[in-house]
């Protein structure tokens, strides 16, 4: 392999932390409920990175050998794409990181229910499976969800609800009503990273067709559709706080509102997609604050 900072630049790090949002609301939620484990905590944190990492590289090979990573795209370079790393060399590395996933999902699954709970064992395994066929699906293969437009509710599904929900039943072994709204929220928001994301490389994915959902509903509708995907994650999080007030700290997460307006007023007004790659980010990183302040703020 080539050194090592090509590798972890490979991982995209700046997409790690969104990952992981889901898993630290549902600790704060089993926190609150009495069921936290820092041993599934830890184990839960290290399975979704490795995930997350895992889909970074098969998307990189994805796109790279379709040639969708191409001059025209307005992204960041990709590896393939640069020439730095052969398709070769990507696949053994995603290869790797299959072996990892399972590695530390079956940690995960055995530390959180052991042999006293077969069939919630059992269901998580598949749900393990699922993940990875999920990260590796996106891009790859010739029949790749990414490409029809599907990225968007996958997203929903393994960034909001398996995340939260999926997290919080490994330490409860049961389902709240409690993780609902949050788990919906974080995959609201999460859909608005990726949409984001296309939104930028629309013109290039409708090239190379690759029919996202933002190539399909085309430069004017896809900013109404993340407004709203946005708004509603607001509205959704706001609920949960008055749904479950106990004091005023509970509250403290509409302070991540404000760069979330601020962020949308900036992507309604835009008209150069080469900017809103810093809005990819901050929308990333207010994700992961909103779900932190959610998650403290219910423990107060």
């Amino acid at each position: 392999m080539k050194n090592m900072s090509l590798w972890i630049s490979t991982m995209r790090l700046r997409t790690l932390p969104l990952s992981i949002s889901g898993i630290i609301l549902a600790s704060c939620l089993a926190e609150y409920n009495g069921y936290f484990n820092w041993t599934i905590c830890v184990l839960a944190i290290l399975t979704t990175l490795s995930l997350q990492i895992l889909s970074n590289l098969a998307n990189d090979y994805g796109d790279g050998v379709k040639g969708t990573d191409n001059n025209n795209r307005i992204g960041p370079e990709r590896a393939i794409q640069s020439g730095k790393i052969s398709p070769d060399e990507m696949f053994s590395a995603i290869r790797i990181n299959i072996l990892i996933s399972i590695g530390l999902a079956f940690a995960l699954i055995f530390s959180a229910f052991g042999v006293k709970h077969f069939l919630l064992t059992m269901l998580f395994f598949v749900l393990g499976v699922a993940c990875i066929v999920a990260a590796i699906r996106y891009t790859m293969g010739s029949n790749a969800y990414g490409y029809r437009g599907l990225g968007d509710i996958f997203v929903f599904i393994f960034f909001g609800l398996v995340s939260v929900i999926g997290c919080y039943v490994l330490f409860a072994k049961t389902i709240d009503h409690v993780v609902f709204l949050p788990a919906c929220t974080i995959g609201l928001l999460s859909m608005g990273v990726l949409n984001l994301n296309n939104m930028r490389d629309i013109v290039s994915d409708e090239k190379s067709n690759k029919m996202t959902f933002a190539v399909k509903l085309g430069q004017n509708k896809v900013k109404v559709y993340h407004t709203v995907l946005i708004g509603l994650a607001i509205v959704l999080s706001a609920l949960f706080g008055i749904l479950y007030y106990t004091s005023p700290y509970n509250l403290i997460f509409v302070v991540a509102y404000i760069p979330l307006i601020i962020h949308l007023i900036k992507v309604n007004k835009n008209s150069v997609p080469k900017s809103l790659d810093s809005e990819l980010k901050k929308l990333a990183l207010t994700t992961v604050f909103l779900a932190i302040l959610m998650g403290i703020g219910h423990l107060l």
